[in-house]
């Protein structure tokens, strides 16, 4: 099996659970929400409230059911799916929505939904859901906002009856129905000035439209945001795409505010093309996904850092030890893996219970944290077992050696100090425990790719078990190193 295969398995599998939930919600099905996590987070609706309750969220689901009881057609435009980490997944969907009813203009907005997958157990759940029905805003006890596209719908019909040919000739139309929007709608000049900006860039960044047209896009955006924006226009100078097969195409950039915060925006672009083809302008539409871009932030987060101790975690522990092999190769600076494992741990676990265990864990992360530099790196291995990634060691070995092995006795010092930990939990209020732990060390010392990270790995997983097996509280080093 290939090393793609998992890939394309879980994605397959994501698909398949996206369809499946899709139908469920297409059909009005009560039994999608079977697909809630516990732990679940989602918006609704045209709604601005994260609801953070998956009872709270079924409620919200049958409060649409009841809304809309008859079955609605999605119109499927665009999915995608992207890998967060092995067990996440997050599924972004553009759709357009069919009611039963008859509400005009409705099927033909552009509604997104976000899932955010997560495997508990043997399952994939729903962590997150957010649908994004735009350009609208519900009013209470809805989650379409039916009551406002009706009333829009009266009202435009009385517009267009009066005044059909003067709005067809002027802006008003256009501004009737960019007014109201929540994502901001936009229009630039070939030289990216920009010409028009919906009323909804003063709710989202504090700016009023005089403040912003004819200034340039650029001063919209971070510096990072620029820097993606003009990568983006050499590839299409590169590419120079002479037909509209192109459409649109969508970026994600940071925007600043006029009171100095950021907010993320998803952006919607096409160029604007003369009779001969020649890109005169820009327009598109920005809508904010900073709420989206945190929730990322955290996933990134758990999939990476070990939730107890806050430190990297065996996957990021390899990813920095590729990184610290490459550089090594590069700088010839040497590099050095210490393992480590507790010596005294299980008495206290068995004795004081794993809540206690997990405060000695914490305290252990502290310590081992305290004694390194920045440019390195402290993971929790699993149970007890940590790891120390030291880096930019010096280019000859035996000081490499001799560098690892002071930090190496600092952190065997430091973890055989006495432990006095309060347990929160016990039936003595404020109950400490002192306890005494040492740990056995075991170093190897390395230099760009002479061996696999594996390899590494086991060099120093064996010294550790020699420190143990010759009587604990020792550092041994890998084939001799001393």
């Amino acid at each position: 099996m290939n090393a793609g295969t998992p890939h394309l398995d879980r994605q397959r599998q994501i698909r398949s659970l996206f369809e499946e939930y899709i139908e469920m919600y297409a059909s009005r099905d009560d039994r999608l929400t079977a697909h809630f996590s516990d732990n679940f987070s989602g918006y609704a609706g045209s709604g601005d409230v994260l609801v953070k309750d998956r009872d709270e969220w079924i409620k919200v689901t049958r409060q649409d059911f009841a809304q809309v009881p008859g079955r609605i057609r999605i119109e499927m435009l665009d999915l995608s799916l992207q890998d967060i980490s092995e067990d996440v997944v997050v599924a972004t969907a553009f759709f357009h929505i069919h009611l039963p009813i008859e509400v005009k203009g409705f099927s033909s907005e552009v509604a997104r939904l976000v899932l955010v997958f997560r495997l508990e157990g043997p399952h994939w759940k729903i962590v997150h859901s957010g649908i994004s029905i735009p350009y609208q805003q519900a009013q209470e006890g809805e989650v379409y906002p039916l009551a406002n596209l009706r009333e829009r719908n009266r009202s435009l019909e009385l517009l267009v009856e009066e005044r059909t040919r003067a709005l067809h000739d002027s802006e008003a139309l256009y501004r009737l129905l960019t007014e109201d929007a929540r994502d901001v709608i936009w229009k630039t000049d070939a030289d990216l000035r920009i010409l028009y900006i919906s009323p909804a860039d003063e709710r989202l960044r504090g700016y009023l439209a005089h403040e912003v047209i004819g200034r340039h896009v650029f001063e919209m955006f971070t510096d990072a945001g620029v820097a993606v924006v003009k990568k983006l226009l050499q590839q299409r100078q590169v590419s120079d795409v002479s037909s509209d097969a192109q459409g649109f195409i969508t970026f994600e950039v940071e925007h600043v505010c006029k009171d100095g915060r950021t907010i993320w925006g998803e952006v919607l672009s096409k160029p604007d093309r003369n009779a001969q083809r020649v890109i005169v302008g820009y327009h598109g539409i920005t809508r904010e996904i900073t709420q989206r871009k945190l929730l990322e932030d955290q996933v990134h987060e758990l999939a990476f850092h070990d939730t107890l101790t806050g430190l990297a975690n065996r996957r990021l522990l390899v990813d920095h030890l590729a990184q610290t092999m490459s550089s090594s190769q590069r700088s010839r600076h040497h590099g050095a893996l210490l393992f480590l494992d507790l010596d005294n741990f299980k008495p206290l676990n068995d004795a004081h219970g794993h809540g206690v265990g997990d405060l000695l864990l914490i305290e252990v992360a502290r310590r081992l944290k305290a004694c390194v530099r920045e440019v390195d790196t402290v993971a929790r291995f699993g149970g007890d077992e940590f790891v120390v990634l030291l880096n930019e060691l010096s280019t000859d070995r035996g000081e490499s050696i001799a560098q690892a092995g002071v930090i190496a006795e600092d952190v065997r010092e430091s973890l055989a100090q006495p432990y006095v930990l309060h347990a929160p939990e016990s039936d003595l209020l404020h109950a400490s425990i002192e306890h005494h732990c040492t740990a056995s060390l075991g170093v190897v010392v390395f230099s760009g790719h002479e061996a696999t990270q594996e390899a590494v790995i086991d060099w120093a997983d064996s010294a550790m078990y020699q420190a143990k097996e010759e009587g604990r509280n020792l550092i041994r080093y890998h084939q001799g190193q001393a």
